[in-house]
């Protein structure tokens, strides 16, 4: 399913506490004008600038350490932490091995937020910071019309925006490219299932996507499921993954060179 969102209706979603980050402002005084500024921004980016989410809720099975899609027969593989001292755990474990139901994802914001504003370096910045935080905040508005309506694994949910952004919530919604799931290339993966063309997003040799200012990843409604870092592999479990993903060593070594 594809959803278009007008920038008012995502406006509520965006977390400021990351906006502030990236302009590596720490006094409250600087970041209420920078978000006064922004938002005065954002209204003057109303009905000429959007932004998009794609998602599929879909039967899925673990295998090993693989989440298998029954439909489309698309492998993607996880990694497990291996470094001593953690939980040593992986997505897949949220996953049954019986056909269960999961999500995947992406959103984007339009690429013109990116290209628009090169002649002037402030408005430029903004908004390419802004869309930023519109990809991410549609991923938190779709994701929470997913628990409660098209998924309702969660219908009577009733969360604040502020306790979402808390991750109160039940489930998670790991990203590709972040600790726990860090081999952006799982991006070509998620490609072949959603059609990413659709909103937008093209993809680099390294499986980043285009516009920068995109979010992409899973939904996974286990109970227990919570964030992780896998952190750092060993060469047996590079093998392990290399063949997994059907892929040479030296390539995955790439795409997983913090990691390893």
């Amino acid at each position: 399913m594809k959803i278009t969102y007008d920038i008012h209706e995502l406006t509520p979603y965006i977390n400021w506490v990351y906006f502030y980050f990236s302009w590596q402002l720490k006094e409250k005084a600087q970041q209420l004008q920078i978000r006064e500024e922004a938002e005065a921004f954002l209204k003057e980016l109303e009905g000429r600038y959007q932004a998009y989410a794609l998602f599929q809720i879909v039967d899925a099975y673990s295998e090993h350490d693989t989440i298998v899609l029954t439909e489309s027969q698309i492998r993607l593989p996880m990694l497990r932490q291996q470094q001593a001292g953690s939980e040593y755990l992986c997505l897949a474990d949220y996953v049954p091995h019986t056909p269960t139901k999961i999500g995947i994802f992406a959103t984007s914001a339009d690429r013109g937020l990116e290209t628009d504003f090169d002649a002037e370096p402030y408005q430029k910045m903004m908004a390419q910071l802004l869309a930023d935080r519109l990809a991410e905040a549609a991923a938190e508005r779709m994701h929470e019309d997913v628990r409660k309506h098209y998924w309702g694994y969660a219908p009577d949910e009733h969360l604040s925006i502020k306790e979402m952004q808390m991750e109160r919530f039940v489930g998670i919604r790991p990203a590709v490219g972040y600790p726990s799931l860090p081999d952006l290339s799982l991006n070509f993966l998620l490609d072949k299932a959603l059609d990413l063309k659709q909103i937008g997003i093209s993809l680099t040799e390294s499986g980043a996507m285009r516009p920068h200012a995109s979010v992409s990843g899973l939904m996974l409604s286990h109970p227990k499921s919570h964030y992780f870092s896998v952190g750092k592999i060993g060469d047996d479990q590079l093998a392990d993954y290399a063949q997994r993903r059907q892929l040479p060593v030296d390539m995955i070594r790439k795409f997983l060179s913090a990691n390893i």
